[in-house]
């Protein structure tokens, strides 16, 4: 479940969708059928993709969607410029009557997405899919942003364990438990956030601060106090005064424990020069009889500084990753935007474009699906194409958007529409995959493309555009709107 209660959610909007959402129904336009996209413009972190995350939060909200009574009342207070009510109490009325009708599809989460394509696309009243927009967007931006950043500090560790760290560093309640989920959904091993182990069933790691080993008279002291209370977890952290010696000194209670029958689980390093202390400390250990003792780093880490370590011949196989994990620390969010495609004028769709003098920024029309396909073991392109009825559709050829024609070579290739059904008329059709299954996609899914649009810099660009018959739509539309 999301951290607040979703009962109580339904003003999680910004003001300017509720007054909007008043001048459709004064307009007599409430319930006129649209189709919304929620997509992205720019891979985060200067990388090939992104990892998509937060549907599972985004289905419990609208399964709770409704105003309550005193949501309701509290709108009703509200001021307009004059000082009179802003909502008419008819409006307020056909509001809190209001039912989710839309349809819902989307694509799963752990899947591998790129600019452009529609991580959501929701189909209903135009007054329903206007109020929803901010919620839907705060749902799933952050947890996408996360779960991308968790996937590439898991490709920098190459097998190594990571561990998720970053709760007292995290935006706040729901930033810290969304940022747990969304890390193990991109590979992260375990959790130190209790609540989000017990909330999402990840597993929690833990062992001892520096406060720990300073409120003993000394360090062995301090070791000694803490293998005592938990013989079964015990990881040192050596370097509250001189790491060589607390790894000396974690050496000698490793012994004691291996006496009493239990075998402590490692050390951890959190300041200092990790590479060497690591390279020092493993061949400690292994001297002392303890080459299974574990190495954990932690420290400002993420996949540069992983990635610099394994490459200078750090001896670490935990890697503990904390603020710059949980909080994006690169990228503080990314940039996903909800965009109308189409709405229905009496019994025809009518294909929507939102224009600028930025290219990027021109939407693209109709009502869209990603269709991914693949040769073997290996994804080789997504086609956003238009499922308006009527509209041609074929997919020899997808146009970026640069406008560059790409061949598509589809023999022996299977395709795969990505964007799957989740609400029917307002009712939850979706089987919710667990959470080592999300886990699990994420990690099939970024193995079937090149490592070049996996690599962290200057990444390869993997092929995505529009099939031809929408790009002509979208430069027939400029046309005809641009003047």
């Amino acid at each position: 479940m999301i951290s607040t209660d979703t009962r109580a959610l339904g003003l999680l909007t910004d003001l300017y969708q509720l007054t909007m959402a008043a001048g459709y129904w004064h307009n007599g336009i409430a319930e006129r059928e649209t189709v919304f996209h929620l997509f992205y413009r720019r891979n985060p972190f200067k990388g090939g993709y992104a990892v998509a995350c937060g549907l599972e939060q985004a289905v419990e909200f609208l399964e709770c969607y409704r105003f309550s009574d005193d949501d309701l009342a509290y709108l009703g207070e509200q001021q307009g410029n004059d000082g009179k009510a802003l909502f008419s109490p008819e409006f307020l009325d056909f509001l809190g009557r209001e039912e989710l009708a839309c349809d819902v599809d989307a694509v799963p989460e752990g899947t591998v997405v790129f600019p452009f394509e529609p991580l959501l696309r929701i189909r209903g009243p135009l007054i329903q899919c206007q109020i929803l927009e901010t919620a839907l967007l705060t749902l799933l931006n952050f947890q996408t942003l996360i779960a991308t950043k968790a996937a590439r500090v898991c490709q920098a560790a190459a097998g190594d364990a990571v561990l998720e760290f970053g709760l007292r560093r995290a935006q706040g309640l729901d930033g810290g438990l969304s940022a747990s989920r969304a890390a193990f959904v991109g590979g992260c091993d375990a959790t130190s956030n209790v609540l989000a182990g017990r909330r999402y069933g990840i597993p929690i790691k833990g062992t001892h601060a520096h406060s720990w080993v300073m409120s003993f008279p000394s360090e062995p002291e301090a070791f000694a106090a803490y293998a005592e209370a938990l013989p079964n977890n015990c990881i040192y952290l050596v370097d509250t005064y001189d790491t060589i010696e607390g790894v000396r000194n974690a050496i000698e209670n490793a012994r004691l424990l291996r006496e009493q029958g239990h075998e402590a689980v490692g050390i951890r390093l959190d300041s200092g020069d990790l590479c060497q202390l690591s390279i020092d400390a493993r061949r400690l250990l292994d001297e002392a009889g303890f080459p299974e003792m574990a190495i954990v780093a932690s420290n400002d880490l993420d996949e540069h500084a992983i990635t610099r370590l394994k490459a200078d011949g750090a001896q670490i196989n935990v890697w503990g990753v904390g603020t710059k994990l949980a909080t994006a620390y690169d990228q503080p969010a990314l940039g996903g935007v909800y965009k109308l495609g189409a709405y229905r004028d009496g019994e025809e769709w009518q294909p929507a474009i939102k224009l600028s003098e930025e290219r990027v920024k021109i939407s693209n029309p109709g009502i869209q699906q990603i269709r991914r396909y693949r040769r073997g073991d290996r994804f080789l392109g997504d086609v956003i194409y238009d499922q308006t009825p009527g509209q041609d559709n074929e997919f020899a050829v997808l146009v970026d958007f640069e406008g560059n024609e790409i061949p598509m070579d589809n023999d022996g290739t299977v395709g795969e529409d990505l964007l799957v059904p989740i609400f029917r008329n307002g009712k939850s059709v979706f089987e919710r995959p667990s959470l080592p299954e999300i886990q699990s996609r994420t990690t099939a899914q970024l193995a079937a493309f090149p490592e070049g649009v996996r690599q962290f810099e200057k990444p390869q660009k993997y092929p995505v555009g529009l099939s031809l018959g929408l790009h002509r739509l979208k430069e027939r539309l400029i046309d005809e709107l641009g003047g």
